[in-house]
C-alpha cells in the first residue's frame, strides 16, 4: 500500500503521523508512506527580487521544518518515509501529488466544523475529496489507536457506494489490524410517515408494531447480508447494527456509544464545480463526530 501524509506542522497533522506508527499489522507488510508538505508560492513580484536560487533554498527551509520533526517521530517509532515538498495551492497540489504518484490512501488531519456552522470539512481536506477520486482517512481531535486491531463501523445502504466501500477495506484490511471486529450498520426507516386518515380526518397508522419491525428487519437483512458474507468469507468478525432515524445522527452517536476507532463509509465522488461536499450522510458524520472516517469515493 501506498500512503500519501499531507502535514503542515499543526496538531492535526501529529495525528496522522500518530494514526501511522499505531498500525503495527499495516507496517509489517512495509507499506510506502511519503510526506508531503505543500509551501505556498511566494508572490511573482517578490520571487523577481529573492532570484531563484534563493527562492529554492527558502521552500527548502521552509519544508525542512514541518517535514523533519516528522521524520524523526517515525523514525523514533521504527517506521521508514520519504518526503518531499511541493509549490502550490494546497487542496489541488495534494490531489496532483496523489494521483502522480499513485498513492492508495490519503491521510489527513482536519479541524472540522460544527453541525451549527454548515456541516463542511477543513476547506483544505474538502476541496482535496472534490479533486481526486483516491480513499482519504480523516483525522480529527481523537488520539491514535492504543490497539492495532479496531473496531470499525462499516455504513451499509445496499447502494454501490456502499459495496465500494466493503471491496475497499477487504482489498486493503491490513490498516485496521490483525484481528478487526467490523460492525455493519444500516440506518432504516421508522416508517413514521405511513399514516391514513380515519373517517374524523385524524391520521391513524396503517401498521402496527410488529408489522413496522417486520419492514425494518426486511430492509435490514436486504442491505446488510451480501456485505456480511463477503466479509465472514474472509474470516473477519462482524456484528449487525440495525439503527433506526436520520443515518447522519444515528451513526456519529453509535460510534461515540461503542467507542468505534474508525467509520468507513462510500460516497459518490464529485467534480470540482460541484464544490466538494460530499454525500449527505458522510458530511454530517464529518460535521458531528470526532470518529475518524474512512471516505471512499465511487463513481
Amino acid at each position: 500500500m501506498k500512503i500519501l501524509v499531507p502535514i503542515d506542522g499543526s496538531e492535526f497533522s501529529k495525528h496522522s503521523i500518530e494514526f501511522v506508527t499505531s498500525r503495527a499489522t499495516l507496517l509489517g507488510h512495509n507499506p510506502e508512506i511519503e510526506l508531503l508538505s505543500v509551501q505556498a508560492p511566494v508572490p511573482a513580484r517578490a520571487s523577481k527580487l529573492i532570484g531563484n536560487g534563493s527562492l529554492s533554498g527558502y521552500y527548502d527551509e521552509e519544508a525542512n521544518v514541518i517535514l523533519e520533526p516528522a521524520i524523526e517521530a517515525l523514525k523514533a517509532a521504527g517506521v521508514k518515509a520519504t518526503a518531499r515538498y511541493a509549490v502550490g495551492e494546497a487542496a489541488p497540489t495534494i490531489a496532483k501529488v496523489a494521483e502522480e504518484s499513485g498513492a492508495d490512501l490519503i491521510i489527513m488531519g482536519s479541524h472540522g466544523r460544527s453541525a451549527l456552522k454548515g456541516l463542511l470539512l477543513g476547506s483544505v481536506t474538502n476541496s482535496v475529496l472534490a479533486l481526486c477520486d483516491k480513499p482519504v482517512l480523516i483525522l480529527r481531535n481523537k488520539p491514535a489507536p492504543t490497539n492495532d486491531s479496531l473496531k470499525v463501523g462499516v455504513a451499509i445502504d445496499g447502494s454501490k457506494y456502499g459495496e465500494a466501500a466493503v471491496e475497499h477495506i477487504l482489498k486493503n484490511h491490513d490498516i485496521f489490524g490483525d484481528h478487526p471486529t467490523f460492525y455493519l450498520m444500516n440506518v432504516v426507516s421508522d416508517y413514521a410517515g405511513v399514516v391514513m386518515p380515519d373517517m374524523a380526518g385524524m391520521a391513524l397508522p396503517t401498521m402496527n408494531e410488529s408489522e413496522v419491525r417486520a419492514m425494518q428487519q426486511e430492509s435490514f437483512d436486504e442491505a446488510v447480508g451480501p456485505s456480511r458474507k463477503a466479509f465472514q468469507d474472509k474470516g473477519f468478525k462482524t456484528e449487525k447494527i440495525c439503527l433506526v432515524g436520520n443515518p447522519g445522527d444515528e451513526i456519529a452517536a453509535f460510534a461515540k456509544n461503542e467507542g468505534l476507532d474508525l467509520i468507513v463509509m462510500g460516497t459518490r465522488g464529485y467534480g470540482a464545480f460541484k464544490a466538494a461536499v460530499l454525500g449527505s450522510t458522510a458530511t454530517r458524520i464529518a460535521a458531528i463526530s470526532d470518529t475518524p472516517l474512512l471516505v471512499i469515493q465511487a463513481n
